[in-house]
Order: structure tokens, then sequence, then C-alpha cells
């Protein structure tokens, strides 16, 4: 899995490419408690190259929005292809996440 981080208006946007497994959920869940760990509290994950997630996966995304979350912030999913979504869906996740269909939407969802 590959990761790249930037900042879009105050929120930072973590674009990640590849599968979401055992293998990669810790290099997620490090990147972005790092970012809480610097104040960078609004996020937003693009799964849109998000092939495939495992249950490794999701613990890391839930980890990552309490995180979020006590630290006044919330981590929000933008993009998600729709073999993904299935996933969540069946997972109960799309009741804990918020997910928007692409970035922009995403970002501007933390506007006041």
């Amino acid at each position: 899995m590959e990761i790249a981080v930037r900042n879009e208006g105050g929120v930072t946007i973590v674009e990640l490419t590849g599968s979401l497994d055992g293998s990669t959920a810790e290099t997620l869940l490090q990147s972005l408690t790092e970012q809480v760990s610097a104040g960078q509290v609004r996020l937003v994950a693009d799964f849109s190259h998000v092939e495939y997630t495992s249950s490794a996966g999701l613990r890391a995304l839930l980890g990552s929005l309490k995180d979020a979350r006590q630290h006044g912030g919330d981590l929000r999913l933008a993009a998600v292809i729709p073999a993904v979504f299935r996933v969540l869906q069946l997972s109960g996740f799309t009741g804990i996440l918020k997910t928007y269909d692409d970035v922009a939407t995403a970002v501007r969802s933390y506007a006041p």
C-alpha cells in the first residue's frame, strides 16, 4: 500500500493506493496516528485506489476514527469503490464512518 498525505483547506487528505489488509493496516494506522498527534484531526481518506480491505484494515480505520474523535476531529472516507463499499456495508462500518462520493465533497463536509 502506498500512502500520500496532503493538506487542503485545513483538512488532511490521506491518499491510499493498493490493498488494506493485515500486512498494510499497521502502516495506515501509524500514518493516521502521526497526523492526529501533529494536530491534524480533520481527516479524509481517499479510497479511490483501494482495491480491497480486510478485517485488519477495518480495525485500523476504527482505531484511527476513535483517535481523531477523541482529539475533536473525525475521519471520513471518500471515493470508495463499490466492492470495498460493500465490505463496509456488510461489516456495519457505513453506520460508523461517514462516506462521500469524492474527496472534494468530503473536504467540504468539514466547513462550518
